[in-house]
């Protein structure tokens, strides 16, 4: 199996590097070949992987690929842990990356990057394998930088665009602050464990869990505590948790294909697997779990409220994403790491598939994304109509889909859990159903049905530009090439979800997952499970369900049966709306305070530091000195010989009293 993993790595890379760097000599189609090929072959060697491993049930492989460095007795290798986690981490990143591969051909047909796009996404697969894949931090670090570059690189696809740069930017400033706390707290433990060797590490969890560390002082903080918040630190960037969720929504500047791939399926879920793959390391630190489950819970929530207010149809989906998200890492801080790693899964599929229906849309719409200016478009597209009705069912939770599986398991572990923090987590991420199931309704019925606005507005460019081949004025279904991977990612949008009894209460997970005993919130609700008609059946008659209800039904009646409701809420609750409108007014915040304050912080460094100590007392100041103390030497060379003379005498004058005295 050594040769597969590293096949299933490696053929992603190959067809980045072919298309990358000659595209022009192997063309359009032969840059979507070589590539799509790469991601194929590696997506169907993952799937034998998940047979080997899940229900073949393989022993886990824990094993060097080669040593890059050992300095000071500590070992840089690269190596591969494969078990049941990384299995299905592999499979969901090469399925959802096959299939964003294969709509790109159609998306991105007539954009003069076509073999730069390809080369880019195929690129990031093999970066986000090289995470899943890890063994080791080293390794771990390499994948979570190198998809954070990729991710720069796609954002910014199109950088004639001022936009485009901005959100590029502004993605990779925020996830720098992330990655600094990551770096630190993998610093941590290579400090106090001596090794970046995962398995080595987990062994002296127990170990750190007892040691404390200075960092104020007066003040002793468990050493696990602190490198386990570090890490999560380093999650909040990736996986866009509230404060640094902001670079997120601003990512939609990218070609769709990018938001399904990378902000909506894989890259951004690489905080959640990393924080459930460092579970020997968490379960010791409650202070820690409970940060995590705070974090979540609050993302999910208030994300989600912002989510209600949104135009932009891909920015809806994007908001959807943080909230759900947050669900995930709520999973994380309840200790319910299964949980949170399916709902990872589910939400990959019907997520991807949102998103690549909001691009069916837009190609359809001539480069439109304000849902304003849709409706009616479901006689017109009835494919994507239909997988849109999947994936919003889904992420609702809709009793059958894959969402109300992994999704009602998240919630009802959290109100289980002990962990401090959890009864608050609880009643946000309830009240997150209602909302979740508003916004996403709100999108759908403004979009597929109700009156066709796009008939009274002046199609021109000056909204949306996410792709640069033109259509007719009539809307009309995308190619096959497009529709093709909307219906595979239907599939699983709906099937997924029925692994749930393996998954969050068959011991799929044992042996990867550790959990403490008074922390295992799912061993406790396993003892309830019985089957999936009865996991069915008591979604039925939970809170979740009738809030998804309340909420669907919500935006039914107030945008397809009484708009003027919406008209009135809006005067009457302009303040909020203005609130949400502009998220909380975060990115105001972090402009004012850290960009114009860096700015202002600079100015003052230069004016007092550089211009006034460095250049007119260091440096000008020296030559000014030099140049007074040169001449007022050379009044005293006046060339007279009597003036020498009396110098000579007053010399010797101080000469004999200094040696008589």
């Amino acid at each position: 199996m050594h040769n597969v993993y590293l096949a299933i790595v490696l053929a992603p890379l190959i067809g980045a590097i072919a298309a990358g760097l000659f595209g022009r000599q192997i063309g359009r189609i032969g840059a979507h070949t070589v590539t799509i090929l790469g991601v194929a072959l590696s997506c169907l060697l993952s799937l034998v992987v998940f047979q080997h491993h899940v229900i073949g049930e393989a022993e886990v492989y824990n094993a060097m690929v080669y040593t890059w460095m050992v300095s000071d007795g500590i070992r840089f290798e690269i190596g591969f842990l494969i078990d049941n986690l990384t299995a299905l981490m592999m499979l969901v990143v090469t399925f959802v990356s096959l299939m964003v591969h294969v709509y790109t051909i159609g998306y991105m047909h007539d954009d003069p990057g076509y073999q730069r796009f390809f080369s880019y996404i195929s690129l990031f697969t093999f970066s986000m394998l090289m995470l899943v894949m890890s063994n080791n931090f080293m390794q771990l670090f390499f994948g979570w930088e190198a998809v954070g570059v990729v991710s720069y690189l796609l954002i910014g696809f199109w950088f004639k665009r001022p936009t485009a740069i901005y959100a590029n930017m502004k993605a990779f400033l925020v996830n720098r602050v992330g990655d600094f706390g990551f770096v630190l707290g993998i610093g941590a433990i290579l400090l106090h464990t001596g090794s970046l060797d995962y398995w080595e590490v987990f062994g002296q969890a127990e170990g750190m869990a007892r040691e404390t560390i200075g960092i104020l002082p007066g003040a002793e903080w468990s050493l696990l505590t602190v490198a386990c918040i570090l890490l999560f630190v380093g999650a909040m960037g990736k996986s866009a948790q509230v404060p640094l969720h902001v670079w997120l929504p601003d990512s939609m500047e990218g070609p769709t294909p990018i938001s399904a791939l990378i902000h909506a399926a894989t890259m951004v879920t690489a905080g959640i697997f990393m924080v459930a793959r460092m579970s020997p390391l968490f379960e010791y630190s409650e202070a820690a779990l409970s940060f995590v489950l705070i974090i979540g819970a609050l993302t999910a929530f208030f994300m989600g409220l912002v989510g209600i207010v949104q135009n932009d149809i891909k920015r809806v989906v994007a908001y959807s994403t943080l909230s759900q998200l947050g669900y995930m890492t709520v999973a994380l801080g309840a200790s319910a790491y299964a949980a949170g790693i399916f709902h990872l899964m589910t939400h990959a599929f019907f997520k991807a598939l949102l998103f690549l229906a909001a691009g069916s849309v837009i190609i359809a719409m001539h480069h439109e994304q304000d849902i304003r200016r849709m409706g009616g478009l479901r006689k017109y597209m009835p494919i994507t109509y239909g997988v849109s009705l999947v994936g919003s069912l889904a992420l609702i939770g809709f009793p059958g889909f894959s969402g109300f599986f992994s999704k009602d398991g998240i919630i009802e572990a959290v109100h289980a859990s002990q962990i401090p923090g959890a009864g608050f987590a609880y009643l946000l991420v309830l009240l997150g159903v209602f909302v979740t199931a508003f916004y996403s309704f709100r999108m759908f019925f403004l979009v597929f049905h109700g009156e066709e606005r796009f008939r009274h507005v002046q199609h021109d460019d000056a909204h949306g530009h996410d792709a640069h081949h033109g259509h007719g004025h009539e809307p009309h279904e995308s190619p096959w090439v497009v529709t093709l991977p909307l219906i595979l990612l239907a599939i699983p949008s709906v099937l997924a979800g029925y692994w749930v009894g393996p998954i969050l209460f068959g011991g799929f997970f044992d042996g990867v997952i550790f959990v403490l005993p008074e922390h295992d919130v799912l061993g406790k609700l396993g003892a309830d499970y019985h089957g999936i008609g009865g996991y069915i059946a008591h979604g039925l008659m939970a809170p979740p369900f009738w809030l998804a209800m309340a909420g669907l039904g919500a935006a039914w009646y107030i945008y397809m049966k009484n708009p003027a409701i919406a008209a009135r809420a809006h005067e009457r609750f302009g303040k909020l709306y203005e609130l949400l409108d502009h998220k909380y007014w975060f990115d105001e915040i972090y402009a004012a305070v850290f960009a114009r304050g860096s700015v202002k912080l600079g100015s003052t460094l230069w004016r007092f530091g550089d211009a006034l100590f460095i250049d007119d007392i260091l440096v000008n100041g020296t030559a000014k000195t030099v140049g007074r103390l040169a001449q007022w030497a050379r009044h005293s060379q006046t060339g007279y010989l009597y003036h020498y003379a009396f110098a000579m005498i007053i010399g010797l004058l101080v000469l004999i009293t200094a040696f008589v005295f």
